[in-house]
């Protein structure tokens, strides 16, 4: 049979240990023998970032930005044990938070729901959406730890010479302190990139913060987000019967565990992070994650949600089996082949990609896993695979 063939190339960002292994095992059996496979390729492998000094994680943004699709293995983000391991020259930032911050991007996650692997939530019957803003907050922070009594201010000082301060706390005895910042134009992105996804997968927004309390920082992403969707989305929303609501975090969670899902949940930077966690543990696991990186002017990157399971790597290295989960590394693949398709108009490509997903789902509802699936499913006697016996019954189900 005649290969699909492609006319944009993917970005494609290679990652590290075990999620790099996978890497290569779903294209040779997945992707290589079905589709001439156009990539423009970026190792952001930790090894050759230290060799560019991270050049090549900016270079593959930017090229992401040029051709508007991209597809991302996990990557490692070194601590003071991976600068030992690997001879860093330096701590390198994150990668993930490296290409957010050149996208100006929106990162979405949704949990992959399949039969036997059932939610916590008992009520939850369709996926819940998270919407995590990529910037700023604590990632971005200054810390400072006070050891003598004295006085912290929160000090602006114009260019144009004026200057504001505000009393944060009178110190008496030691304490720490956090400064932290976000853009009025940040948030817009992240409000349009929300409501353009929205629009894009027929599904309501719910937004949640504290202004309560927060009766500045908070507030402001509050008046924005209602601004912007006033100005911009209000007509096509009601236009596709969908609805944006907004209400404190507090009442949000309360919400989100009584509901039934199929909604997209955005949230500030932390918020998202910790919640997104949640959701998918509740939803199975980690890597029955979809995670997508959309910018407000329609560039997509494709990754999958968890990091790159260091402990197989070291037993891959040693020999020994792992059944280590590829879920969500082949619906990353999907995801972008999916896009690349419905932007470049060929239907082939999309519909390989709706079927190998559905050549995935069908191969766990068979019974045919993982071991951390086999772990929480509701389906009997199912049948454990190691990692290359999962991806080759995924291609005998899609042949």
């Amino acid at each position: 049979m005649a290969k699909i063939q492609m006319t944009t190339p993917l970005i494609e960002m290679d990652g590290d240990e075990m999620t790099r292994i996978l890497w290569q095992m779903i294209k040779d059996e997945l992707l290589l023998p079905f589709i001439d496979l156009k990539t423009e390729y970026y190792d952001l492998g930790l090894q050759y970032r230290n060799e560019t000094d991270d050049q090549v994680t900016i270079d593959s943004a930017m090229a992401t930005k040029k051709y508007g699709v991209a597809v991302k293995c996990a990557t490692i983000t070194p601590n003071h044990a991976r600068m030992d391991e690997y001879n860093l020259k330096k701590m390198y930032k994150s990668p993930n938070g490296t290409i957010r911050a050149i996208l100006d991007g929106t990162v979405f996650r949704t949990p992959i729901v399949v039969k036997g692997i059932e939610p916590c939530v008992r009520n939850w019957k369709k996926p819940i959406t998270l919407a995590r803003h990529a910037y700023g907050d604590i990632y971005k922070n200054t810390e400072m730890h006070v050891d003598v009594p004295g006085d912290a201010y929160l000090v602006f000082r114009g260019e144009d010479g004026s200057e504001r301060e505000e009393l944060i706390q009178h110190f008496d005895h030691p304490g720490i302190l956090l400064g932290m910042h976000n853009l009025d134009d940040s948030i817009r992105s992240f409000a349009r990139s929300c409501f353009n996804y929205a629009l894009d997968v027929h599904e309501s927004v719910w937004f949640g913060a504290k202004d309560t309390i927060s009766k500045t920082y908070d507030a402001r992403f509050k008046q924005i987000f209602q601004e912007v969707f006033d100005a911009e989305y209000k007509e096509r929303f009601d236009a596709a019967g969908l609805e944006y609501f907004y209400s404190l975090i507090d009442d949000i969670v309360a919400r989100v565990m009584k509901a039934q899902g199929g909604f997209i949940w955005a949230c500030k930077n932390y918020d998202g992070d910790v919640m997104s966690d949640m959701v998918s543990s509740a939803f199975g696991s980690l890597a029955m994650m979809t995670s997508v990186l959309v910018s407000p002017d329609g560039v997509y990157e494709y990754e999958a949600a968890h990091g790159t399971v260091q402990r197989h790597y070291y037993k891959h290295l040693k020999g020994e089996e792992t059944s280590t989960n590829s879920v969500a590394t082949i619906f990353a693949w999907t995801g972008a082949l999916r896009k690349r398709g419905e932007l470049d108009g060929i239907k082939e490509l999309v519909s390989f990609a709706d079927r190998l997903e559905k050549a995935t789902i069908e191969t766990i509802e068979s019974g045919k896993m993982t071991r951390d699936l086999a772990l929480i499913t509701s389906i009997e006697n199912p049948e454990v695979l190691n990692s290359r016996e999962f991806i080759l019954a995924i291609r005998e189900r899609l042949a």
